[in-house]
C-alpha cells in the first residue's frame, strides 16, 4: 500500500508499505476517512531531515501520517475480545496505545501512561494516511450508525479534544464562554458548547473562520486584531466578564487575554499546544479565584462518550469539514491547509 508521510520542509512524499497483517490483540482497519490535525504541521513544517519524533520512534524509515482514523475493521488477530467487533463493523481509534496494564491505560487514557513511550499515531508510529492501519485492538471503538466516518474522524481527535476540555471546565448551560482560536479545535468547542446549552464567544484573527464560527451558532463573534478582546468580552456580560474560557490559539496573547477576560471566580481551560505562558501570577490568578485548566485530548471512554453526544443530538460535526481530498492530492492539500485560514480538512479513501 501507500502511505503518505512528512520528509519535512513542508513537503509530502508517498512511500510504499507491506499491507499490514495484524499480530495478537491487534486490529487491522480499512481506513475510509483521516483527519488533518494542527499537530501535522509540527511534522509537516520541521526542516528536512530531522525526525518526526524527538522521543522515541516504533518504526524503522519513514512513519505514516494521520493521527484522526475512521473506517472498518478488515482483519481480526488472535486474542482479540469478540465484544471488539467484528470483520466490517464500523469504528473509531483512540490515537494512542501505552503499556496497556498501567492504571492511566486501563482507565482509558493510554497517552499518560509512565511505563512506555506512548504509541502515537502519525508521529511515532504509522497513522492514517493510507489505505489500512494496524492498531491494538484496545484502542478501538464503535462509531454509531448515525455518524460518518466523516464525524468519526473528527472525533478521533478535535472534536474530542473540544467536548473533553468543556467537561473538565465544568461548562454549564447557563455559563458565557469564550473560546480563543476558531481553528479546527475550537471550531468543534463551539459547536459543543453551543450543543451544552452555552452563551459562546468566538474569537479569532481570521475572519473566515470567525464566519464559520457565526454558522455553528456563536452568539458573538470578536476579532482580536481589530478590538480589544477582554474589553469586548467585558462588555458582552455586562463588566462581570466570561464564566468560562477556553485557548485553543496556543499563541501567549490568546493565553494572556483567556485568563483576563474571566469573571472572578472564572475558570480557564488551555488546549493549544506549543509555546510559553507568562503572567502575573498574583493580579491574574491569586487576587481572582481563577482556576487554570491544562487538557490534553481524551481518554477512550469520553471518546466514545463524545460519539454518543453527537448523535444524540444530530450535531453537524460534518460541517466542520471545509475541504475534502483524495490521497493523490495531499501536495495541494496540506499547501492549503498550511495557511491556517480554512476549517478542518480531511482525506476521504
Amino acid at each position: 500500500m501507500r502511505g503518505l508521510t512528512f520528509p519535512g520542509g513542508r513537503e509530502v512524499a508517498f512511500v510504499d508499505f507491506p499491507d499490514p497483517v495484524p499480530g495478537p490483540g491487534e486490529i487491522v482497519l480499512e481506513i475510509k476517512a483521516s483527519g488533518f490535525c494542527g499537530s501535522d504541521l509540527h511534522y509537516y513544517r520541521r526542516p528536512k531531515g530531522t525526525p518526526a519524533s524527538a522521543r522515541f520512534q516504533y518504526q524503522a524509515g519513514p512513519v505514516i501520517g494521520g493521527h484522526e482514523p475512521c473506517g472498518i475493521i478488515a482483519a481480526i488477530g488472535p486474542a482479540v475480545p469478540a465484544s471488539i467487533g467484528r470483520v466490517g463493523d464500523r469504528v473509531m481509534v483512540h490515537h494512542y496505545a501505552g503499556c496497556s496494564t498501567c492504571s492511566h491505560c486501563r482507565s482509558g487514557w493510554q497517552q499518560l501512561c509512565q511505563e512506555i513511550p506512548i504509541h502515537s499515531y502519525g508521529n511515532n508510529d504509522h497513522g492514517a494516511h493510507a489505505k489500512y492501519m494496524k492498531v491494538p485492538a484496545m484502542t478501538v471503538l464503535p462509531l454509531p450508525d448515525e455518524l460518518s466516518f466523516a464525524a468519526g474522524a473528527a472525533i478521533s481527535c478535535g472534536t474530542g479534544t473540544a467536548f473533553s476540555a468543556l467537561h473538565r471546565a465544568g461548562l454549564l448551560g447557563s455559563d458565557t464562554v469564550a473560546i480563543f482560536g476558531q481553528g479546527p479545535v475550537g471550531l468543534a468547542a463551539t459547536q459543543m458548547a453551543k450543543a451544552m446549552g452555552a452563551r459562546v464567544i468566538a474569537l479569532d484573527i481570521s475572519t473566515e473562520r470567525l464566519a464559520l464560527s457565526g454558522s455553528f451558532g456563536a452568539d458573538a463573534v470578536i476579532n482580536p486584531s481589530a478590538d480589544d478582546a477582554v474589553a469586548a468580552i467585558k462588555d458582552l456580560t455586562h463588566g462581570q466578564g466570561a464564566d468560562v474560557s477556553l485557548d485553543a490559539s496556543g499563541s501567549q496573547a490568546g493565553r494572556i487575554a483567556a485568563i483576563r477576560c474571566l469573571k472572578v471566580w472564572g475558570k480557564a481551560c488551555f488546549v493549544g499546544e506549543g509555546g510559553e505562558f507568562k503572567t502575573d501570577v498574583s493580579a491574574d490568578f491569586l487576587r481572582r479565584q481563577i482556576t487554570l485548566i491544562g487538557s490534553w485530548t481524551f481518554s477512550t471512554l469520553i471518546q466514545a462518550e463524545c460519539a454518543r453526544f453527537v448523535a444524540d443530538r444530530r450535531i453537524d460535526v460534518d460541517a466542520i469539514f471545509t475541504h475534502r481530498w483524495q490521497l493523490d492530492q495531499a501536495d495541494e492539500a496540506y499547501r492549503l491547509f498550511d495557511s491556517q485560514a480554512t476549517g478542518k480538512a480531511l482525506f476521504l479513501m
